[in-house]
């Protein structure tokens, strides 16, 4: 009797113990959300600085269209390329300071484009920016992870408003401070990178304290609910929404570059009015990334993604032909929906490879960055050589590869439960 009682007994404070752990674990820390996305709104308002500099540069310096094109290749190259390397290495050797110092890059490179006299600084300091904006991504998304208490679509919906809110503040704050008085006012802004550093030295901090049992928990549940999923399957899922991210930052690319000079070429309106439209749609933008995050934990995110790729078809299809009145009304849907999948598709891959995260954070952050230069001047090449509304014409039929997600598997969260 004594001995068949006494291992309930000794086995019942460690499975207390293993219960109050696993409850710990899949609190969300709202906290450490708030302080990442305020601090990936700064990182993003500092980056977008770099191309509302160009009118300045180019009269200050001297600079062509093709001197421009390089800055905005330079800086795409570093923000972009080095992302998946950096999730790589933390992912082995998580670095909790890591975000702190990638900041620091982007505080050496404000101070150096603010003071910019030659096209090699200009280089050097938008890579210095770029780089601190690669290493930033990947271990904020990581973060995001460990701190969602399971629910990761709202926490990557979180994170990801802060950057969408921020670049599209750069540029009204670059109006306001930076054009009517010159280059040397972007020195202002390395206050916002002071403000990120001393923000991220704190989540560094939680970080470090949390990392051993975080990184285990917020791993276990997923996998052991997700469905075993063959590697050949994985690869292809991953190669989808690879194709997917192409198709919606191409499109983004096209509204966010070009959607002014649509309007103003169709509907003849004032440039004042068409950056209204603009920043309409941009606010739209930034209310579908909350939203789609949050919709995925609760049904699923392949039914996000469907919804958010192939559902905006018929509105794109639409767009090029409407009078001006549903062309602002199409924008505002197109930015909701389409903006709703980014945190679907990282999740959905996060879960796919859940011991890669900051690797599959780095590589689609990466490609999201690349897919909007390459597609900035893509298009721009195109709109040269025919119109801009044959641009857009064409660029409405990017959605229908949102038919390639039937072929995802199903990982939805229900089965969790």
């Amino acid at each position: 009797m004594s001995t068949s009682s006494s291992p309930s007994t000794s086995s019942s404070p460690s499975a207390t113990t293993t219960a109050v752990t696993s409850a710990a674990a899949q609190k969300t820390v709202f906290s450490i959300l708030l302080a990442i996305s305020f601090s990936h709104l700064l990182n993003d308002t500092m980056q977008s600085l770099i191309p509302s500099t160009y009118p300045l540069l180019k009269n200050s310096l001297h600079l062509d269209f093709g001197q421009l094109g390089l800055i905005t290749f330079t800086f795409q190259l570093t923000a972009s390329l080095l992302q998946p390397f950096v999730g790589l290495y933390t992912d082995k050797k998580p670095q909790p300071y890591s975000l702190a110092a990638g900041m620091c890059f982007t505080l050496v490179g404000l101070v150096l484009l603010s003071q910019a006299a030659s096209f090699p600084m200009v280089l050097v300091a938008v890579a210095l920016v770029g780089i601190g904006s690669s290493i930033f991504h990947p271990e904020a998304s990581r973060l995001a992870y460990m701190a969602s208490g399971g629910r990761r679509g709202m926490a990557q919906s979180l994170f990801q408003v802060g950057g969408n809110a921020g670049a599209s503040l750069g540029p009204l704050l670059a109006a306001q401070i930076i054009a009517p008085y010159g280059q040397s006012r972007i020195l202002w802004f390395c206050l916002f990178a002071l403000l990120a550093i001393g923000i991220l030295l704190q989540t560094g901090s939680w970080y470090s304290r949390n990392l051993d049992r975080r990184s285990k928990k917020s791993g276990g549940p997923a996998s052991a609910a997700t469905p075993a999923i063959p590697s050949s399957r994985i690869a292809m899922a991953l190669s989808i929404l690879l194709i997917l991210i192409f198709s919606k930052y191409f499109y983004m690319s096209s509204m966010s570059s070009y959607y002014t000079f649509f309007l103003i070429d169709k509907f003849h309106v004032s440039v004042q009015h068409s950056q209204m439209m603009l920043f309409l749609f941009l606010f739209a933008v930034a209310a579908g990334t909350i939203i789609g995050g949050p919709i995925g934990d609760r049904i699923g995110r392949k039914y996000v993604i469907w919804f958010s790729i192939l559902g905006v078809a018929p509105f794109t299809l639409l767009l090029p032909y409407a009078n001006l009145f549903w062309t602002g009304v199409l924008s505002v849907c197109i930015g909701v929906i389409l903006a709703s999948a980014f945190s679907a598709i990282l999740v959905y891959a996060q879960e796919l490879l859940p011991g890669k995260v900051g690797l599959i954070s780095g590589l689609f952050f990466g490609l999201a960055f690349g897919m909007g230069g390459i597609g900035a001047a893509v298009l721009g090449k195109l709109a040269d050589n025919t119109s801009i509304g044959h641009v857009f014409r064409l660029c409405a039929f990017l959605p229908l590869l949102g038919l390639l997600t039937g072929l995802l598997p199903d990982t939805s969260p229900r089965k969790q439960r």
